[in-house]
């Protein structure tokens, strides 16, 4: 596991969109997996702010998200379907047809979960995005006695749709529920991402990267991982030496 530590929060967006550039420009079929919420918005900016500059294309690539809401169409503005839209997919060569995510709106969830996991079969994640939750969830794989492996349907932490619900109008409006890789889906990713910033997270970036390995803190199960990329800013790295 690199662990690195960046004084700026721009420096840490650079350094990320730099690992995904660097991948598309060495293998232009590469296969992305990507996630949503604050953290990533900077490295998407900094990604296009790239691709303006001529310095990558992603005709070729495919593109997966980790996650999202159950019962929120693409149209919504709290989609994450929506968020891609809006901070990378329209501003890039990616083809519509080349990018992924769950469907929320399937009438089958379980069906849905099952096709997922077959695309990501066939096309193995060459590096993944990875945010860190409070709770220290990855996608929306929340604490729990036991972890599904594969794509599946989940429920909410409490503590997880309050820390999202200041992206929608009130409380009411936060789904309950979500599709979302498993564990086992993010951890066959060649390489894996994981950024994160703020004081905030502190403790739980100390406890995923340094304490037991737990399904108590699904983080801690990148311990795993060979190949994990760490990106921290000084507030969210402050408890590690």
């Amino acid at each position: 596991m690199e662990i690195i530590k960046f004084d700026t929060q721009q420096e840490l967006d650079a350094y990320a969109a730099e690992l995904f550039i660097n991948t598309v420009n060495e293998k232009p079929n590469a296969v992305l997996g990507l996630a949503t919420g604050s953290t990533p918005i900077g490295i998407y900016d900094k990604i296009v702010e790239r691709f303006n500059e001529n310095k990558v294309s992603f005709k070729e690539a495919t593109t997966f998200n980790l996650d999202e809401y159950v019962g929120i169409g693409p149209e919504n503005d709290q989609s994450y379907a929506y968020y891609m839209n809006k901070h990378l997919f329209s501003h890039i060569d990616i083809p519509a047809p080349q990018t992924h995510l769950p469907n929320g709106m399937a009438d089958d969830l379980q069906e849905e979960t099952t096709r997922y996991d077959a695309m990501l079969a066939a096309q193995p994640v060459d590096v993944q995005l990875l945010g860190l939750g409070h709770n220290g969830h990855i996608g929306f794989n929340e604490p729990d006695v036991n972890l599904s492996g594969g794509t599946h349907a989940v429920k909410l932490k409490e503590e997880t749709r309050e820390a999202n619900a200041r992206f929608f109008s009130s409380m009411d409006e936060v789904p309950n529920y979500a599709i979302t890789m498993g564990v086992g889906s993010i951890l066959k990713a060649n390489t894996i991402v994981l950024a994160v910033r703020g004081a905030d997270k502190a403790e739980i970036v100390k406890e995923a990267l340094t304490g037991p390995i737990t399904t108590s803190v699904p983080a801690s199960l990148l311990q795993t991982h060979a190949r994990v990329i760490v990106l921290l800013d000084r507030e969210a790295g402050r408890m590690l030496d």
